[in-house]
């Protein structure tokens, strides 16, 4: 596709980038506080960009074939936003731009996802928006070729900074899209050679094109000033068969008489006697936040301009076979025949009683499911056998067949969830993917973010515990889930056998405004539920397992592989006359969502409480109470078979009723 027809206007591109300069510049100095040179700097190829490639529509923003516009360098976000003011955003008014980082604004500091139409993805935290972007395009991809090029076909664009490309998942990121050949991404680096610190020499002498290139890029550099030479880049991008990179030499700062190309216009205000600078060289002579309307109105135009594409494809899309599945997928409504596959697989465990790691029984969930919910698309970060996440009959996405369902990440498990959120925000497809529980310490960033822009986003976290055995404390978790139930907005499942998993998977899949993560063992496990219950007991977050036998003295609260150990350290205390119950409790943050008169009934208001798990027992007080004691662990594991580690750490049965009959 070559550039869309330009608006008709006799205003020149200078004029048009700079009111998106001087918008930036103008609310950074209001709010005191913002990044106002890296609007200036990119203002020239942002305006190449809307005015003559974009695929968009401000009147219908949320058209499924849109193309996608993710601003990794966030923290330029006045870029941003000035180009969906004068494009024609009816939520970003001008007194949005006007209220730019203050409290309940649109004009978050750095791009937040919800916060305004337009706005594809939060980014901030550097390199996540180049991630983003290429899950964006996978999705792109995958669903072009289910439903064909009438209803899919669009690209992505993306602009990066020096830091974006400094940061470690930036070469996952580009690796993995070079290795799929996402001919329809395309990156644009302010290559403007200025950090924070000061010029980028200091830090990195990286040859970014020929980096680009050795991952399987077309990469090339123009000047970022030069707006034919921008929109010649970026046909040669449209016309390659490969992603693009156009490094684009800029000037941060652009305009500035004293600070342009200095570190000073990176993250501060420029100061009255700069920016009056400013309007003097950019011939921009207006009050602040004045935008004539010859130029307003050229840009409105830009804005306009995608209408036609965008009425095309509706007609199309009114007509297309698949129409109804299409915009079931695209409005995240799960099939109809899900509940029904889940509630199949959840009985057959209860009347089977399988003893299955729960990576098993997850995997048997999986093969039920994807058969019925064909938005699936799953993943693993080199870890497929182990961590149990190909579903059957689920064939790779490759570079030349897009229409497989399962992606080899490879050992790239920070790119890995950062691309699942940008599957997730394209919408059209449910990701998810797999790793060792131990290795969210690599996806962290990028599972916060699928919190805070409340995405749907699956992730498959296996080998939980010091029951993975002989490979030792560099992968056995400790603190991780701990840290991740601190986490706002996500929901930390550990099932205790294949019942819980299926109930677990319920949950994650039913979540629409929020990402899970699944919490799975090694080792096998007894199932401990074997009376099949319609109701989905783990979507409470806890449950009374096995009530106690006679007047209630005792309760033990237990997560996952621990279960098994406090329904046996129950049957020892019963045995002494100790009227105990069991509580499962595979999600804190659901239970914690219950009523308080339901909570205080689970956990037995007058008895005393002991919790075991195998992790870090921090948290655990809140449900144990100050009298109560909690079996875990206080250090890192060690490098032997799972039997002896539980032993050697005292996470058993027995510690489990001395702690009790101590409280007693």
């Amino acid at each position: 596709m070559t550039a869309m027809p330009q608006p008709k206007t006799m205003t020149s591109h200078r004029m048009l980038a700079n009111a998106v300069r001087m918008l930036a510049v103008d609310a950074v100095e209001q709010a005191k506080s913002g990044h106002p040179g890296m609007p200036m700097g990119m203002a020239d190829v942002a305006t190449v960009l809307f005015s003559r490639f974009l695929k968009f529509d401000p009147t219908h923003p949320d058209w499924p074939d849109r193309d996608r516009f993710v601003l990794s360098a966030g923290h330029g976000s006045m870029l941003l936003y000035g180009l969906l003011h004068l494009t024609g955003y009816a939520d970003m008014t001008l007194d949005e731009i006007k209220r730019f980082r203050q409290l309940g604004s649109r004009t978050a500091g750095h791009p937040e996802f919800g916060h305004a139409a337009g706005i594809e993805t939060t980014t901030g935290p550097l390199g996540q928006g180049i991630a983003n972007a290429v899950g964006m395009a996978i999705a792109e991809r995958h669903l072009a070729a289910r439903f064909g090029p009438e209803l899919v076909d669009h690209r992505t664009y993306a602009i990066a900074s020096d830091g974006c490309l400094m940061e470690g998942i930036s070469h996952e990121a580009i690796s993995l899209a070079g290795h799929l050949r996402l001919r329809k991404l395309t990156v644009l680096f302010d290559d403007n050679r200025i950090s924070i610190d000061g010029p980028t020499s200091l830090a990195v002498s990286d040859d970014q094109v020929a980096r680009f290139r050795a991952c399987g890029w077309a990469a090339e550099t123009v000047d970022g000033h030069d707006p034919d030479a921008v929109a010649e880049a970026l046909e040669r991008a449209q016309a390659s068969q490969l992603p693009s990179l156009i490094a684009c030499r800029t000037v941060i700062g652009y305009g500035a008489p004293k600070k342009a190309g200095t570190a000073a216009t990176h993250g501060a205000p420029l100061g009255a006697e700069e920016v009056a600078g400013a309007r003097q060289t950019l011939g921009w002579p207006h009050a602040p936040f004045v935008i004539p309307d010859e130029i307003l109105g050229a840009w409105r135009d830009v804005g306009r301009r995608g209408r036609s594409d965008y009425l095309a494809w509706k007609q199309r899309h009114e007509s297309h076979a698949q129409r109804l599945e299409f915009d079931r997928r695209m409005g995240g409504d799960l099939p109809a025949g899900v509940d029904a596959a889940i509630a199949a697989v959840k009985q057959g465990a209860s009347s089977e009683g399988p003893k299955l790691a729960t990576r098993v029984s997850s995997q048997k969930v999986l093969d039920a499911v994807a058969a019925v919910v064909p938005e699936l698309l799953g993943g693993s970060a080199d870890l497929t056998g182990s961590n149990n996440t190909l579903a059957k009959d689920m064939a790779p996405v490759a570079p030349d067949d897009f229409a497989g369902r399962y992606l080899h990440y490879g050992v790239r498990e920070h790119a890995m969830a950062a691309a699942m959120n940008g599957i997730a925000l394209h919408r059209g497809v449910i990701p998810y993917g797999g790793t060792f529980l131990v290795f969210t310490d690599y996806c962290r960033s990028a599972i916060r973010l699928s919190a805070i822009m409340e995405q749907r986003v699956v992730y498959v976290m296996t080998h939980d515990s010091i029951g993975l055995g002989e490979d030792g404390p560099t992968h056995q978790p400790i603190e991780h889930l701990a840290g991740l139930r601190a986490m706002p907005n996500l929901l930390v499942l550990r099932p205790a056998d294949t019942v819980e998993t299926v109930e677990c998977w319920a949950v994650a899949l039913q979540s629409r405004r929020g990402p899970s993560v699944l919490v799975l063992s090694r080792q096998a496990l007894p199932t401990v539920r074997t009376t099949h219950t319609t109701e989905n007991l783990s979507a409470r977050g806890g449950y009374v397992l096995i009530p106690a036998e006679g007047a209630r003295r005792a309760t033990v609260i237990a997560t996952g592989s621990e279960v098994a150990i406090a329904i046996e350290a129950r049957r020892k205390l019963q045995a002494d006359g100790i009227g105990t119950a069991v509580v499962s409790l595979p999600c804190w943050a659901l239970f914690d969502a219950q009523t308080e008169a339901y909570r205080a009934d689970v956990l037995g208001p007058t008895t005393v409480r002991v919790a075991v798990e195998a992790a870090s027992p921090f948290g655990w007080d809140r449900y144990v109470g100050p009298g109560g004691a909690v079996i875990g662990m206080t250090s890192f594991g060690a490098s032997a078979p799972a039997d002896d580690l539980y032993e050697h750490f005292r996470i058993t049965p027995a510690a489990v009723v001395d702690a009790v009959k101590t409280r007693l």
